[in-house]
């Protein structure tokens, strides 16, 4: 049991999680059985009926209003798009940068969210990386805007070392500095509550195949409907603010939807966006605070645990400063990734080691599993805390 919810029960909806011990959500969660049923349930309806098209677009709008209420924002301020590095691209690309105008940006963040950025360097917009360290605030970032500062864009949660940035702050830095503020949450959502109004975020962007519990191939976007000036640089008839009856495109009538389907592009993934319905519910039921604290007490035992043996733990460790469920301990992977696969674990190797993140399903039994796998081959002095 977990002091939080009945994590037994909610194990057996993970089979995999029954076979390995599985501390790789960071990477991909395994499918739960709920969210493998409302895709059979898609599957069904294709081959049974070719498939009911406006049912199928009904619940498009029925997840979207789910999602929206998850973040705590309007229905008309999400887009579906196919993964976190193309919300990156669309926000990049929608915000108004000229020749001259500079991003700050965190080195060592997630690539995707940064080469979306870099690649804007050919219109004459300046990228710069500022340290990461173990905290990053408004005030780690206050001292390099200046007059030529026009956006920050960042991860809630790092990839590589489970760092949580102060999201919150940063917002409240670019409200007062009149930037924009673009934030990717594929490492935070489902797991750490987002609430996209206290981030005061310009656009939020994320994937599904993490906290969200959804395969690969679908993502999201928030738009601060607020920012009107924001307009795509791409454009589909879905994307208008009239869709012409007949289909046929025509160049006066141009204007982009008055709603976030502005960035969207084209079909939707239905059988993920059907996932994500499941999913959410899931996630709801358990409450995404309970998922975070059940996640922190797991990482509680494994700093506890890893301090027992000597072994370093890379990133932050106080609670205020880490994600709950994503830990790098300093094993080479090199080394020790073909061990732990040999012993039926399932870890993430990493630019500093040996990634362990946690989902909704783990237990103190998978963490004290890692430990003996780690103790029964032994560490080198080089791994050993200081």
């Amino acid at each position: 049991m977990s002091g939080h919810y009945d994590v037994e029960a909610v194990r057996k909806e993970f089979p995999a999680a029954e076979r390995i011990t599985y501390l790789d959500s960071g990477f991909q969660t395994p499918l739960a059985r709920p969210v493998k049923a409302a895709i059979d349930r898609f599957l069904s309806e294709g081959l049974e009926t070719a498939g009911p098209k406006s049912v199928w677009l009904d619940r498009v709008e029925q997840t979207r209003e789910q999602l929206a209420r998850f973040l705590g924002v309007s229905a008309d301020e999400i887009a579906f798009t196919k993964n976190t590095s193309e919300s990156m691209n669309i926000a990049a690309n929608a915000l108004p940068l000229r020749a001259g105008d500079k991003v700050l940006m965190i080195h060592g963040d997630h690539p995707n969210n940064a080469y979306a950025f870099l690649n804007l360097r050919r219109k004459g917009v300046a990228v710069e990386f500022v340290p990461m360290t173990e905290v990053v605030n408004a005030e780690s970032l206050r001292p390099h805007v200046d007059a030529g500062t026009r956006a920050i864009s960042m991860s809630q949660v790092t990839f590589h070392a489970g760092h949580r940035f102060d999201v919150e702050s940063i917002g409240a830095l670019c409200a007062e500095k009149g930037l924009y503020f673009v934030v990717d949450v594929m490492q935070a959502i489902g797991v750490v509550p987002i609430a996209a109004r206290a981030m005061r975020a310009t656009f939020i962007g994320s994937g599904s195949h993490k906290g969200l519990l959804v395969p690969q191939g679908l993502g999201l976007l928030y738009w601060d409907k607020s920012r009107t000036e924001l307009e795509p640089a791409y454009l589909a008839a879905a994307s208008l603010a009239e869709i012409p009856a007949d289909l046929i495109a025509r160049a006066d009538k141009l204007d982009p939807a008055p709603n976030a389907r502005r960035f969207e592009l084209g079909n939707f993934n239905l059988p993920a966006i059907h996932a994500l319905s499941a999913s959410l519910d899931m996630i709801e039921a358990l409450g995404v605070e309970n998922i975070q604290n059940h996640c922190f007490d797991l990482g509680d035992h494994l700093i506890a645990r890893l301090d027992a043996l000597g072994v370093r733990l890379v990133g932050p460790r106080e609670r205020q400063h880490r994600a709950p469920h994503i830990y790098v301990i300093a094993l080479p992977a090199a080394e020790w990734l073909g061990h732990f696969e040999e012993n039926g674990v399932r870890v993430s190797p990493e630019r500093d080691g040996i990634r362990v993140s946690f989902g909704m399903f783990n237990t103190i039994a998978d963490v004290d599993r890692l430990i003996e796998v780690i103790r029964r081959r032994g560490v080198k002095p080089s791994s050993r805390a200081a």
